[in-house]
């Protein structure tokens, strides 16, 4: 009788979010129209933050009655609601939002730092090496060969020779092998899932970007004469590199422990402190020429192994990481291009299946080699599928600095990213509801499972 009661009580209030859901959208519809202060439909800020965080909540916990994850909800909110069908959020809305975006891409890599402990490091260190090895070498050799096998069926490759072809299939492959930093925290936070594949999931995704970074600089040097087709490979970029990853590690130290003196002695008003450093320093970091992602997870890292700040950081950054999930992955559903998406969706298609079954080939064959525990071996791939602004960072990277690639080579990136984004939370959601891993379960650690977790 209990077990009915609550189901009902859980329809209940399933039906009321999406009553209350509806009337947001009819709501701002109806706003949208005839106030005459927002002409043509054109959104204010404010009125689009609020649908984004209203509608985004709701969808996630109506999508959650069959299983999908929270981060899918904010995303299709966002999409329903944003310049190609709803029309309730503008393009200038969304454009007004990005500090929002930068906010979260702060926070993410802040609170992702902060979660990798060094005896964790240390625990998968194995899973680690071989996974990031074939991960960024396997992955990256099969995508790029697809490009280059597509190549034909795209307009703005059509001109290309076989040259500059390689050199931009070349590129490419790294876009494939970036992951979502985002994406991956937003559902471990969702499900609180605890465990082997939880803990290989953080260490292998939030370590990944520094390896992108890396990757990305020696790829420019290589592709980029192949593509301009003059000069010779340049080295300069190679100091560049370096200037990029020790300067971001050393001021990540830096704020790292700034950031752990004043949890030690203040503490009081920190969440100024988080909204300070995720918009003013954001932007002194481009200045300077650091990477911010790898300086604010540097950051982390530093508070959570050389003090004893790390819980208080966490702590600190969960009470106002939810909010900002909601609008971040919302404004990312309302920032996607529909039209293009359903343009390039065939070839989009194409290289995001190939990425994902070399994505899964290099995790089978990197869990066999390192000896893996059973639920990593099967499920070890999930958090390698999405991708979300990581992976458009690095394309505006590479269309920046090789101007010939045209806006075409970007909407190529959005148009798989638009994929990867969708399917990839719900992978990863599955992989830990069918590991027993969701919802901190039993306390397991990085040793063999019982038979029932590994079937």
């Amino acid at each position: 009788m209990s077990s009915a009661v609550g189901t009902s009580k859980t329809l209940s209030t399933r039906l009321i979010q999406l009553g209350a859901l509806l009337c947001i959208a009819l709501l701002i519809h109806v706003v949208t129209r005839i106030v005459p202060q927002l002409p043509g439909g054109s959104t204010s800020t404010v009125l689009a933050l609020g649908f984004l965080l209203l509608a985004g909540t709701l969808m996630s916990e109506v999508l959650e009655t069959v299983g999908l994850p929270h981060l899918t909800g904010y995303i299709l909110a966002g999409m329903i609601g944003g310049p190609y069908i709803g029309h309730w959020v503008d393009h200038q809305a969304v454009k007004q939002l990005a500090p929002a975006s930068t906010l979260a891409l702060c926070l993410i890599a802040l609170g992702g730092g902060a979660e990798l402990k060094m005896a964790m490091l240390i625990q998968v260190a194995r899973s680690l090496a071989w996974a990031t090895l074939l991960q960024s070498s396997l992955v990256w050799v099969i995508a790029s060969l697809a490009f280059l096998a597509l190549s034909h069926f795209m307009p703005f490759t059509a001109e290309f020779s076989m040259i500059q072809l390689c050199g931009v299939a070349f590129l490419w492959g790294v876009i494939a092998i970036t992951r979502s930093p985002s994406a991956a925290l937003g559902i471990l936070a969702q499900t609180r899932a605890k465990g082997p594949l939880a803990t290989f999931s953080l260490a292998f995704v939030m370590l990944s970007d520094v390896v992108v970074v890396t990757l990305l600089a020696i790829a420019l040097v290589i592709a980029r004469p192949l593509v301009v087709g003059e000069g010779g490979i340049s080295l300069s970029d190679l100091s560049v590199l370096g200037h990029e990853l020790l300067g971001s590690v050393a001021v990540g130290t830096t704020l790292g422990l700034i950031l752990a003196i004043y949890l030690r002695l203040i503490r009081r008003q920190f969440l100024l402190v988080l909204l300070a450093i995720g918009f003013s320093l954001t932007e002194a970091l481009h200045y300077i020429q650091v990477e911010p992602l790898l300086t604010f997870l540097t950051a982390g890292f530093v508070v959570q192994n050389a003090t004893k700040q790390g819980d208080s950081l966490l702590h600190e950054v969960d009470n106002i990481s939810g909010t900002v999930f909601v609008v971040f992955f919302a404004t990312a559903g309302a920032d996607l291009d529909l039209p293009l998406l359903r343009t390039l969706w065939p070839i989009a298609l194409t290289l995001c299946g190939v990425r994902a079954a070399a994505t899964v080939l290099s995790a089978k064959i990197a869990s066999r080699v390192a000896d893996d525990v059973p639920v990593v071996k099967r499920f070890g791939f999930a958090p390698l599928i999405s991708q979300a602004g990581f992976a458009l960072g690095i394309g505006a990277v590479i269309a920046r600095t090789i101007p010939q690639l045209g806006g075409a080579f970007q909407s190529m990136i959005i148009a798989c990213v638009a994929i990867n984004e969708l399917i990839g939370p719900i992978t990863l959601k599955y992989a830990f509801d069918k590991s027993g891993e969701s919802d901190r379960g039993a306390d397991q650690t990085w040793a063999e499972l019982p038979s029932n977790h590994a079937a």
